[in-house]
């Protein structure tokens, strides 16, 4: 299990704020896989490092709450 964060149990809401339409295919697959299809639309995710980099390259689209 080398390389998997332990799971603390946090989460995080991801809500997108900004349409994936006319986006980069990247970007779009990124939003797919957080779970995030419409605008308005959130998802309760866990608060691991490869949902953070996820975030991370969409940030300018979702809005983030601990």
């Amino acid at each position: 299990m080398m390389g998997e964060q332990a799971k603390s149990g946090k989460t995080i809401r991801v809500t997108l704020v900004r349409g994936g339409d006319h986006r980069p295919p990247k970007q779009r697959a990124t939003l797919r896989g957080l779970g995030l299809t419409r605008r308005g639309r959130s998802r309760v995710l866990e608060d691991t490092r490869a949902v953070r980099g996820m975030v991370a390259k969409v940030n300018h689209l979702v809005r983030v709450d601990e």
